[in-house]
């Protein structure tokens, strides 16, 4: 065994001084050392605590990776009497599809399986101010990096509404109704409001948060669900101002009795990097789906943000830091669902008995044997795209 481990780098400095960074949360960007405690204050959100047994079967709610919540207890009363609920998501076609994306399709997934009907937005219109994609490319990227990964993940087009903002339904009565709900929310939109919410804003950022408000809201309506019912909508921290503008608009809307919008929080999913949360503008800083073995290997062993001392003597003798180490929370996140094996690898690399490298092989292994997998149902989810378009 070689006695010291490869000496910091300057990008290994960079990334170090990343933490660091003064932390930015907002819709549009997440950088620094996120401080989930001082967001859950400033944005008036509140811990999620024990929760029915029910939820313990997944992973992210029994490790607090969902960890702060808007009015989740109509959700759970939902859950106890059997009544009906709604989740509703959205997904920014503007990339690879990732494993930081993973964290959201999971709890559809979960959601799903309780019997609860999935409304997806694929937020295209919105996409095509922002990222200079014509309609058309947006849409296959949509199909091919986002719906693909979701039914392969096991995703059913049962209870599942997917759609596009740029053309929600085919059926006429449901696509009038979600645009004039759109159009009309504007109406009880203020600038000063937004200012407040956003800080700066632009009109096109403004339209599109009314949108999405139109896209928490709409299942609510005749057309849809046929009345007034629970809407759960799952988000990471950041999105949090959608939330509030949709829940401040509704609150003053007069033409229907919408029930509250409740909504849960998780924490975001490190970049390899460290720092902020997985992007598709970095390719080094992310597993994607389609990512190759010996693709998975070099990006964990050459970027992965460590926690450990920089020689083998040192970390024996010190130990590492399996709070900020990279490949254990994406053990703790995703790939080791067995809470006594993760508690034995928290607490070896902690004293130093397990080393760095020795860490990143076991996530290696653990992502390459799940994205093998993976690719396979991929493969076999292209023959049901066609039973999730248009509803």
């Amino acid at each position: 065994m070689k006695k010291r481990l490869k000496k910091p780098t300057s990008s290994d400095a960079r990334r170090t001084q990343s933490l660091r960074i003064k932390m930015v949360v907002n819709p549009w960007e997440v950088s620094g050392d996120i401080n989930y405690e001082k967001l859950i204050k400033e944005f008036g959100i509140k811990p999620l605590k024990k929760l029915p047994e029910i939820f313990d079967k997944n992973i992210l709610f029994r490790r607090n990776v969902i960890f702060a919540h808007r009015d989740i207890q109509r959700i759970l009363d939902a859950i106890k009497s059997k009544k009906k609920f709604v989740m509703m998501t959205g997904l920014m076609p503007s990339g690879k599809f990732h494993l930081g994306h993973m964290l959201l399709a999971q709890q559809m997934i979960f959601y799903q399986k309780l019997g609860v009907k999935l409304y997806i937005a694929v937020a295209d219109l919105e996409a095509y101010s922002a990222r200079n994609k014509s309609l058309k490319e947006l849409r296959e990227i949509a199909i091919d990096q986002y719906l693909l990964n979701y039914i392969a993940l096991g995703l059913s087009p049962k209870n599942c509404d997917f759609y596009f903002q740029s053309e929600r339904s085919d059926n006429a009565k449901k696509s009038n109704a979600y645009y004039r709900l759109a159009s009309n929310l504007s109406s009880y939109a203020t600038f000063n409001e937004f200012k407040a919410i956003y800080g700066d804003i632009s009109p096109g950022k403004m339209n599109a948060s009314i949108l999405q408000a139109a896209d928490m809201l709409h299942p609510q309506l005749p057309e849809f669900e046929g009345k007034p019912l629970p809407v759960l909508v799952p988000v990471g921290i950041d999105q949090d101002p959608h939330l509030r503008i949709a829940r401040d608009i509704s609150r003053r809307f007069k033409d229907y009795n919408f029930v509250q919008l409740s909504s849960t929080y998780h924490t975001f999913l490190p970049g390899l990097k460290g720092g902020g949360k997985m992007s598709s503008s970095d390719e080094n800083s992310l597993i994607a789906m389609t990512d190759s073995p010996s693709e998975v290997k070099t990006k964990i062993n050459k970027y992965a943000f460590s926690g450990g001392q920089h020689t083998v003597e040192e970390h024996r003798k010190k130990g590492g830091n399996p709070d900020v180490d990279v490949s254990f929370q994406y053990l703790r996140m995703f790939f080791e669902p067995d809470d006594k094996k993760l508690k034995d690898i928290y607490e070896d690399y902690k004293s130093g008995a397990l080393l760095t490298g020795e860490l990143k092989g076991i996530l290696i292994e653990k992502i390459n044997a799940f994205l093998k997998n993976h690719q396979k149902q991929r493969i076999l989810a292209k023959k049901q795209v066609g039973k999730f378009l248009y509803s």
